[in-house]
């Protein structure tokens, strides 16, 4: 229950929507800074640090019940310093402490809840904790209570197991080796693309089961290999033009079907457009509703691109809606985007966006609502909670303008005064909060997403979108020194630019520069891109997330995709778009200092690290003669520096649908157990075997398991799965198939050739809780000869 309250705490002087939501707890709030470290410090007590974000749902569920609750704050006041962070403003902060998490528990999630010595050690974490103890989840006071416990009664073991993790949390993210010798060329975007044949939902388009993301690093490659980008004549280079061929036809296949489910399902916003943030079942027809900016600049340009490629009507219609939903809903007066739209209105998660059947009947009219039923996907029972319909797409337009043997722009005429009375309805009601920041890095995602639509559509007013942020962006975040700001809100910038900022703000200036030809916006990139070698570069190559800074236990490099592509992997991009562009070798050379910092963890991960596979693949084919010192360079910053060049998702820490190799395996082996219970020979080479699955108690496995082969052949009617359980989602009228407890499956598999090594199973899951769900998992177990 949340108490109002006249009184405030230290919050109440921040600029951050998530940091004011709690400015009225009764908890002693400090913003992260030197007044709260010097406290914890000089009165010897734990920090308790709670990381989260303003669209955050269970963040919101967190600050009601426990934040808000008198009695549990004053033990929080009276044994804690208790420091509230914003995630999307302190993204160092983020990604250290929730690798703590990670490594502690196996899993990750916000709000993010860490114990730490006043020397910044982590030495406990979870995320939601309840306000009572409850289903096998100890509350929220409970843990308060042991934590002080221990503090005090065993304060050795805390410390030593603060510095172990610390030294963990330094490995993690500091340690990275040179790749010698010639860098590896098109084989892990060849081994990446493999990766997603392989995770590909051929039913519903996407890759795993639920949740389901959109992860754009996944699209973004697919686009790379169904069609080249302009600047690079064909797509990664494959041992015959019949295997391109092939690969190209499969690429577009999937790329098509995945971005058909996610335009027709409940994941878009068929009323106003954009994207929600994730769809919580495999058909993507139930969202998770936020809405984030940096999803819908990601995902315009994907849609652009597609366009681009194939001309779909339907591509075309998302990219105008998109474009359209991030000028009336995501702008701020002066031009700059805004950074995201709340899940929940009144602490219901999608009040504003679902119906019940009266609703829509009243809008709609009898006749109207008869004709629109089957096309938005109410003409049957209602799915969601409390009896409520998501607004979807069960069949393509096209298909259903055939069967009314109308055009497609008959029928889109016909919708279109029936669209308008449900957005008038919607509009009626109250809206879900939007978080007014202004970011760097996720309005270069914008700028960059509608400079490609604008140039694509040929439409001007697009692009000017566009250019209006970049020039309030280029205007106003800036410190006093000139430095790049991370965050604008309240008519000031705060906190200096992260990789991230100038990554996708400099990516952004490059698309704009080529929409507009504007010299402005090249200019502006290669003075950033000189500030952020000076500010984040390695002497060992590649560039640190974060400045230096006396609070930080490690500065990480951001390598693997997640929500979002990652800032290595896109800044080497940028550089050898900068050479392009410039015609200056120093940038050409940048991207080569980049890349051959980070090939030996792509050439390992590469389905984790997409973005820096593809720089690869990009750089091998880059002519060495197209750059070079030339007459008419934009700029003369001077010679490579010695410091040059140098899951979330996945960063070491699992953030969304991506996550890092050694986390998602580390959570997996906290929740799942694969072993193999028998493997018995057959005649012909064939070994019928029998895996034992057990999961942790308190967890389930979405139904939707998948047992792959690697190096061998699987018999697919042989394998053979149990019945999955019914259960119920918490908090829902829903009802959902999974595996609990557990269970065996059996297969039979053979070697791919005779005589050759047997290889491995693998088992890709998806293992959820009450509260959270584990990006999709791998474990493989190998058969004995």
């Amino acid at each position: 229950m949340s108490h109002s309250s006249d009184r405030t705490n230290r919050l109440s002087h921040e600029s951050s929507p998530y940091l004011l939501l709690h400015a009225h707890n009764p908890v002693d709030w400090f913003p992260w800074g030197p007044e709260a470290l010097a406290k914890a410090k000089a009165e010897d007590k734990p920090i308790f640090l709670s990381v989260g974000y303003s669209t955050c749902f269970w963040c919101h569920v967190m600050e009601r019940e426990s934040f808000s609750d008198p009695a549990i704050a004053g033990l929080m006041n009276e044994e804690f310093v208790n420091i509230k962070v914003d995630r999307e403003e302190r993204l160092d902060l983020d990604e250290i402490y929730m690798l703590a998490t990670q490594l502690l528990t196996g899993q990750g999630g916000w709000p993010n809840s860490v114990f730490l010595t006043p020397e910044l050690k982590p030495f406990f974490a979870g995320t939601y904790f309840p306000p009572i103890d409850s289903r096998g989840m100890p509350g929220f006071p409970t843990v308060l209570r042991s934590m002080i416990h221990a503090w005090k009664e065993r304060r050795a073991d805390v410390e030593q197991q603060g510095e172990e993790l610390a030294d963990s949390i330094r490995r993690h993210l500091t340690e990275i080796e040179s790749f010698p010798g010639e860098l590896p060329a098109s084989g892990p975007a060849d081994k990446a693309f493999a990766s997603l044949r392989e995770r590909f939902d051929a039913t519903w388009g996407g890759f795993g089961g639920a949740p389901k993301f959109p992860t754009p690093s996944n699209l973004f490659h697919l686009l790379s290999f169904a069609s080249p980008h302009p600047d690079e004549p064909s797509p990664p280079s494959a041992p015959s033009a019949e295997e391109r061929a092939d690969r190209s036809n499969i690429a577009v296949m999937m790329l098509t079907s995945s971005l058909d489910g996610m335009s027709r399902g409940g994941l878009y916003d068929q009323l106003a457009g954009g994207f929600h943030r994730y769809a919580t079942d495999r058909e993507w027809k139930i969202p998770h509703f936020e809405k984030m900016l940096y999803d819908n600049g990601l995902l315009l340009e994907v849609y652009a691109r597609e366009l681009e490629r194939s001309g779909s009507a339907e591509a075309e219609r998302i990219v105008r809606e998109t474009a359209q939903f991030l000028a009336s809903e995501m702008t701020a007066p002066e031009g700059a985007f805004w950074s995201a739209i709340d899940a929940e209105t009144g602490g219901r998660e999608g009040a504003y966006y679902v119906w019940t059947r009266d609703e829509l009947d009243l809008a709609l009219g009898t006749e109207g609502a008869a004709f629109l039923a089957p096309i938005f996907g109410f003409d049957g029972e209602p799915f969601f909670e409390e009896n409520r319909f998501v607004l979807h797409l069960p069949r393509a337009l096209d298909l259903r303008a055939k069967e009314r043997r109308l055009t497609r722009e008959e029928l889109l005429a016909d919708i279109a005064p029936l669209r308008a009375k449900l957005l008038a309805a919607r509009f009626r009601r109250r809206r879900p909060a939007t978080d007014d920041k202004i970011l760097a890095d996720w309005n270069g995602i914008a700028i960059g997403g509608l400079a490609v639509a604008g140039k694509i559509l040929r439409d001007e007013a697009i692009v000017a979108q566009a250019a209006r942020a970049a020039d309030f962006v280029l205007e106003n975040l800036r410190a006093a020194d000139g430095v790049l700001l991370h965050s604008f809100r309240g008519g000031a910038g705060k906190i200096p630019a992260v990789i991230s900022d100038y990554a996708f703000l400099i990516r952004g200036l490059l698309r704009l520069h080529e929409a507009t030809g504007s010299s402005r916006y090249l200019e502006n990139a290669v003075r950033l891109s000189d500030e952020q070698v000076r500010r984040l570069g390695s002497s060992n190559g590649g560039f640190y997330n974060v400045a230096e800074a006396d609070d930080l236990l490690v500065r990480g490099k951001e390598i693997f995709d997640g929500a979002l592509p990652a800032a290595n992997g896109i800044s080497a991009e940028n550089f050898l778009d900068l050479a392009a562009a410039t015609g200056e070798v120093r940038f050409r050379d940048l991207a080569e200092r980049t890349l051959r910092a980070f090939a030996p963890i792509v050439d390992r991960h590469p389905e984790g690290a997409k973005t820096m596979a593809l720089a690869l693949a990009r750089f091998a084919r880059f002519p060495r003669a197209s750059v070079g010192s030339r007459a008419g360079s934009v700029s003369n910053a001077g010679s490579l520096r010695s410091a040059a060049g140098g899951v979330a998702e996945p960063r070491f820490s699992v953030k969304g649908e991506g996550g890092n190799p050694g986390a998602l395996d580390s959570a997996a082996q906290a929740v799942v157990k694969l072993t193999m219970r028998s493997a018995e020979h057959e005649e012909d080479g064939w070994i019928r075997v029998r895996l034992l699955v057990e999961v942790a108690e308190g967890w389930h496995l979405d139904a939707d398991l998948q047992l792959e082969g690697f190096d061998l052949e699987l018999d697919p009617a042989a394998t053979t799965y149990p019945e999955p359980a019914t259960i119920s989602a918490p908090g829902t009228s829903l009802d959902q198939q999974a595996f609990l407890g557990e269970f065996e499956i059996s297969a039979r598999a053979r070697a791919s050739e005779p005589g050759k090594r047997m290889g491995e199973l693998q088992l890709t899951y998806q293992a959820c809780d009450d509260h959270r769900c584990l990006p999709p998992a791998h474990q493989a177990i190998e058969i004995p000869a």
